[in-house]
């Protein structure tokens, strides 16, 4: 589509571009669903309760909710501005069309006074005292920071659903005895549930900066042109206490306990890095999580859900992916790069501004709490479906495990007066032999038997059973997940309970 016939100011003819998106929709095949590029975020991976918050509709509504909350507050403190016309406008509230605001901005070339004045449509009367004193990032800023704000309270909704859920798997495999990693190599045992009390806690660190931060989000509040509050000392006579005030109730209107302290035009950028960091924060969980998984699913001791009619390959119909860990982990990638750009968003603000945050925010912030928002949605399907494979677990782990018990068995066996030397040299050497037939195709490891064979270890035979499960071998691992369960996860959960009412997160495209 081309851009219309550009009039003497550079700017598209409104009437051009119009015909054009006409032809466009009688075009054939090119038309309707799918026609043109939509956020993959958006289409795929979201759910609709976040999308909704970043629509354009929200941010108008929210606009217009600034100038009533500016409007009564100017009020309250002493401006003459009639009451019935402010209640006579927010009756109009809802009443918002996005139409009529995009012809404006045609003309005027700035979308807050064209949302403004289609606002002011809806009430002429009470368009002389909306945006008294104000700046266009008086309203986009505040607004900014309460979809923020409702975001991260979206998102603390979401996380209390992935810990609980994680929480309970957790507690059921508490003492499943499983191989454990190193440099993904074997290494000692551990337990299943252990192991998940890992993913676990990252996540309370993410539950727990997600609502320290949102106890310290501030509102912009009523700064004005270069945050000096000039135009609001104007209207109020040189009354700083008014002034004052008026910022104060201000941000409590709009759900804030304070206000930035100080201001350019716009509020420090710093705080939008501040907010990415901690949705990248649930990333790094996220991706932690999956690559975990992945590696499992290849060793086919945990694999996520598989639907009845789910195809794993085009090619290879045995295929079973661990897709939804692999698109966690792909997102968590991109999330994870976001605060960088806002970084260079800081440090690139001049003096008391300069426009060049405004576009690269209207993405980025949108892309990370979409972005946070799928993460969370895949981590709980995942879940809420997972497969443990326990004979695969025991397997793997009785495959491993003579290996790893050698030093308790010498160790016993020297305490019942054996020769630790000697002991030392014909573990080698079963070992050794072990290995080599299991190179040679062997499916089981029969270290225990040749030990159970050779006299030096007769006081410990009895013993090898027991050390043959794996059981004693994972040390306090059941109990430490009692215990964090009992100590960290309920404690972190428990002002969240029966108050999250968000189930949304079963709804995903697979």
């Amino acid at each position: 589509m081309g851009a219309g016939r550009l009039n003497a100011r550079g700017a598209a003819d409104a009437a051009d571009i119009e015909g054009e998106q006409a032809m466009g929709a009688n075009d054939g095949g090119d038309a309707g669903e799918g026609a043109v590029w939509r956020s993959p975020l958006a289409s795929r991976y979201t759910s609709r309760e976040m999308q909704e918050l970043f629509s354009e509709r929200t941010r108008a509504r929210l606009w217009r909710e600034i100038w009533i909350a500016l409007a009564r507050t100017q009020r309250e403190l002493g401006l003459d501005l009639p009451e019935r016309e402010i209640d006579a406008l927010e009756q109009h509230i809802n009443e918002i069309d996005l139409d009529r605001a995009a012809v404006l901005e045609k003309e005027l070339r700035h979308d807050v006074m064209a949302h403004l004045h289609a606002f002011a449509e809806l009430h002429p009367p009470a368009k002389p005292f909306l945006h008294l004193g104000a700046t266009s990032c008086t309203v986009t800023d505040n607004a900014d920071l309460v979809v923020m704000k409702r975001g991260l309270v979206m998102l603390q909704g979401a996380l209390v659903e992935v810990v609980e859920q994680l929480a309970a798997f957790a507690a059921r495999t508490r003492a499943l005895a499983t191989l454990g990693y190193t440099h993904f190599q074997p290494a000692q045992p551990t337990t299943v549930g252990k192991r998940a009390c890992l993913w676990l806690q990252d996540l309370l660190q993410d539950l727990a900066d997600v609502g320290r931060l949102l106890g310290e989000l501030p509102a912009r509040g009523l700064k004005g042109t270069t945050g000096t509050q000039a135009s609001f000392l104007t209207l109020f006579q040189g009354d700083h206490e008014k002034v004052k005030e008026l910022d104060r109730r201000f941000a409590r209107k709009l759900g804030f306990a304070r206000t930035v302290a100080v201001t350019g035009q716009t509020y420090p950028r710093k705080l939008d890095y501040r907010v990415l960091a901690v949705l990248s924060g649930i990333a790094q969980s996220c991706a932690k999580a999956g690559n975990d998984l992945r590696l499992l699913a290849h060793e086919q001791e945990i694999e996520e859900p598989f639907e009845d009619k789910q195809i794993g390959s085009s090619a290879m119909a045995y295929k079973r992916n661990p897709m939804r860990s692999e698109r966690m982990v792909s997102l968590a990638r991109y999330l994870m790069h976001l605060p960088t750009n806002a970084a260079e968003t800081a440090g690139q603000q001049w003096l008391e501004r300069t426009l060049d945050d405004s576009a690269n925010r209207r993405v980025v912030l949108a892309d990370a709490f979409l972005t946070a928002d799928a993460l969370l949605r895949i981590y709980h399907s995942i879940f809420r479906g997972i497969i443990v494979n326990e004979a695969r677990i025991h397997a793997h782990l009785q495959r491993e495990l003579p290996f790893m018990a050698t030093e308790e068995v010498m160790m016993r066996a020297a305490k019942a007066g054996g020769d630790r030397q000697d002991l030392h040299e014909r573990i080698r050497v079963h070992s050794r032999a072990a290995v080599e037939r299991m190179k040679a195709g062997a499916s089981d490891n029969d270290l225990f038997a040749r030990i159970a064979a050779d006299p030096a270890f007769a006081a410990v035979k009895s013993a090898l059973p027991e050390l043959a499960t794996g059981s004693g071998m994972v040390g306090r691992a059941p109990e430490q997940v009692d215990e964090f369960l009992a100590d960290h996860v309920a404690p972190a959960l428990a002002p969240f309970r029966g108050k999250t009412g968000r189930r949304g997160l079963e709804d995903l495209r697979v």
